[in-house]
């Protein structure tokens, strides 16, 4: 569950107050488990709602960086296998917290923009056009990676 946690939070400490605050959370609605289905998926959607309340309580709702300019880079279908699961999950942590609260419910979770939009009291355009931006940041960083990892193995063939 600290996986998930830190997938929402910008930092490890804020995913510690997150999954503190999601298991005070289990232990309160632990009599309403049906037991219909597995424990861990039911802890997992109570520990994405806190960190869905933690978004809202932060008040993110309205982040603008004027990223719409950005170019649609293509990233190399190669580019993601240079990196390890921590550093793409520290990629998405750089993200601001609208983007990465988006991204992650989208491009983890599986919920859609209707989904997103109820959950975060938004508009389903604005759960899409965070995520896309999201995914451009994330294409740039990707490939400005990509590039300094071209450019240190050039030079240290030299």
């Amino acid at each position: 569950m600290y996986a998930v946690c830190l997938r929402y939070a910008r930092h490890e400490l804020e995913a510690q107050d997150m999954l503190q605050e999601g298991f005070i959370r289990v232990y309160e609605k632990l009599d309403s488990f049906r037991q219909d289905g597995s424990l861990e998926g039911w802890v997992r959607r109570i520990m994405v709602h806190t960190a869905i309340n933690h978004y809202r309580r932060k008040s993110f709702h309205m982040e603008r960086f004027g990223l719409e300019v950005l170019p649609e880079t293509p990233v190399s279908p190669d580019a993601l296998s240079g990196l390890g699961a921590g550093e793409l999950l520290d990629l998405v942590r750089t993200l601001p917290d609208g983007y990465r609260t988006v991204f992650n419910l989208y491009a983890i979770e599986g919920f859609d923009h209707a989904e997103i939009a109820s959950m975060l009291g938004c508009g389903e355009s604005t759960s899409r056009s965070q995520l896309a931006k999201a995914r451009r940041i994330l294409q740039e960083r990707i490939s400005e990676l990509n590039t300094t990892t071209l450019h240190e193995g050039r030079t240290s063939h030299r």
